[in-house]
């Protein structure tokens, strides 16, 4: 079976050789190009690629907001396609992140579609998501302000995190509620959890995270745990497995 890989650059010609380039080399083929990063984000979270080759610096959302936006464990194996300063280029490498620095040769260029295969063939990409995350720690926004992805019917939606204020879990989806929406988003509640964790929001039920800012009271409860109102007015109850997160968080 092939790799699948998409291209996302907000330049023609850049994306035009890396996907002459990839057609070159037996075993990939290109699933889809993006020219921007709203569609990228789309492109991704329908069609799941398996290698992604993205640009940093885009117009109106660069690729660190893509891949915080989607989620970094939806990436199997991402390249950055980058002309970005020697700092962040150092803090790729110490990470194992691979990066084709414009302009890049085809010697280089091959390198990285070998590199694409092993991990994708092995354990490598646990390991990468971990490193990728402390990378975007130091170039993102303040959490507060950074993007998630979801869906709403056929649209996929940008909320910044401090919009969001409870989450439900739905077996393979989650729920994001904000300001009376309700908009799905492809992932467990374990990992969801475990993404926004320094943002403020925690797991107070198997199956509800809350955002902490958007807390407006607690009240214990005769036949025990808590009963959360939040600002909106929803009434959220805690299972005696979850207090201690809500403990902590308060």
């Amino acid at each position: 079976m092939n790799i699948r890989a998409l291209i996302v650059d907000d330049e023609g010609p850049a994306r035009a050789r890396i996907a002459a380039l990839v057609g070159e080399h037996q075993g990939f083929e290109i699933i889809d190009e993006c020219d921007n990063g709203p569609d990228a984000v789309d492109a991704i979270v329908a069609r799941r690629p398996d290698l992604v080759f993205l640009d940093v610096q885009m117009p109106e959302m660069s690729g660190f907001e893509v891949v915080d936006a989607v989620g970094v464990d939806v990436f199997r194996a991402l390249v950055f396609v980058t002309a970005y300063d020697e700092f962040a280029l150092r803090a790729f490498d110490a990470r194992a992140l691979d990066y084709l620095l414009k302009p890049f040769t085809n010697a280089r260029f091959e390198e990285t579609l070998e590199r694409a295969r092993r991990v994708l063939a092995g354990d490598a990409a646990r390991d990468l998501h971990q490193r990728m995350g402390d990378v975007l720690d130091q170039l993102l926004p303040p959490i507060p302000e950074r993007r998630i992805a979801a869906r709403d019917g056929h649209r996929v939606v940008f909320l910044r995190l401090r919009e969001i204020d409870w989450i439900e879990g739905a077996g393979n989806y989650v729920r994001l509620h904000a300001g009376g929406r309700a908009l799905a988003l492809r992932a467990t509640l374990k990992a969801t959890a475990q993404r926004l964790l320094g943002a403020g929001f925690r797991r107070i039920h198997h199956s509800v995270i809350v955002n902490g800012d958007r807390i407006r009271s607690v009240e214990r409860l005769v036949a025990g745990g808590y009963r959360v109102t939040l600002e909106s007015g929803t009434q959220l109850e805690t299972s005696r497995a979850y207090e201690d997160q809500l403990s902590g968080l308060l």
